[in-house]
């Protein structure tokens, strides 16, 4: 006898049902063409972990069809994701599973690449647009491959593990104090990135005061892996600078040293990720050629917005 559909709460996610979820993930990214979560919370599929819950959606025969997490459950700013299987949509599986995230708690939702059914669902639960993350783009030339001028009395060198952790942490931190997510960033977040395939020191690039010699500034660069006919393409992961060495021209040379040393691996492409209300950061990211690719969006409800977020991953002021 067969059961009804049902959503499944668990603080904890097996390996066996971590692999099911790991695999409607991929299905849904490539029938949608843009990520089906965020990587904070894909890295969190797993073991347990303090403020996140997950929500497993099972057809009748206990089949994963969809998936959906709430990261910060409990707090002010609990935000959720969620996910339907692309073979088993337009079965009541996703409104199940925005139900059940609000139940749980959560004041935002996110949606990547504001695709049709996703907006159609959120208007018929009553949820509003409250942040847009813009996806910007461009080749990457041979022009982009020289390294930039440094301001005098800055140098420039590649992130050390175990040697400059704590201290990027902590300037992470201060760059981004007033960000509820990025800025609260642990040495062991830090290290869940560190032994991610695509992490490459040499890609995490440090700015350095020659006087005092404190880092004062960094470019994350990323590369993630891919499965050929698919072409690898670079990201402007990260970029920081020390509110104290703010105004200071840093901004402009830090983000093209990312692009140099992307440009210099060979890739064709370059994107990044950047907050829509940010316009003075999409100001200087248009003024290098970058141009909108796509748009994720942030929901919640008329009578609660929720908090003020950017995804916590895809940070480029």
């Amino acid at each position: 006898m067969t059961r009804p559909p049902r959503t499944t709460r668990l603080s904890a996610i097996d390996d066996a049902t971590a692999s099911e979820v790991r695999d409607l993930l991929a299905r849904a990214q490539d029938a949608d063409g843009v990520e089906a979560v965020s990587e904070s919370f894909r890295l969190a599929i797993g073991p347990a972990r303090e403020g996140v819950v997950h929500l497993v959606r099972l057809d009748e025969d206990d089949a994963v069809v969809g998936y959906a997490q709430v990261a910060q459950a409990g707090g002010p700013d609990a935000v959720a994701e969620l996910v339907v299987d692309p073979r088993r949509r337009r079965r009541g599986h996703g409104r199940a599973l925005l139900d059940e995230v609000v139940a749980q708690g959560a004041h935002s939702i996110w949606t990547h690449g504001m695709l049709p059914a996703a907006t159609a669902l959120a208007a018929a639960a009553g949820l509003v647009v409250t942040r847009e993350l813009y996806v910007m783009g461009r080749p990457l030339t041979t022009e982009d491959a020289v390294d930039p001028a440094m301001p005098q009395g800055f140098s420039v060198r590649p992130f050390q593990p175990g040697v400059d952790d704590e201290r990027w942490v902590a300037l992470n931190a201060a760059a981004f104090a007033s960000h509820p997510e990025q800025g609260r960033l642990t040495l062991a977040d830090l290290h869940e990135r560190m032994a991610q395939p695509w992490f490459d020191p040499a890609g995490l690039l440090l700015v350095v005061d020659d006087t005092t010699e404190e880092v004062v500034a960094f470019h994350w660069t990323k590369v993630e892996p891919v499965t050929p006919p698919a072409v690898p393409r670079g990201e402007v992961y990260v970029v920081g600078v020390d509110p104290a060495y703010q105004g200071r021209g840093l901004g402009g040379p830090v983000t093209s040293l990312g692009l140099a040393h992307l440009a210099r691996l060979g890739l064709a492409e370059v994107e990044l990720y950047v907050d829509g209300d940010n316009t003075a950061a999409r100001r200087t990211y248009t003024r290098l050629g970058f141009r909108d690719t796509a748009v994720h969006a942030q929901y919640g409800t008329q009578t609660h917005p929720g908090a003020d977020l950017t995804e916590p991953d895809r940070i480029a002021p």
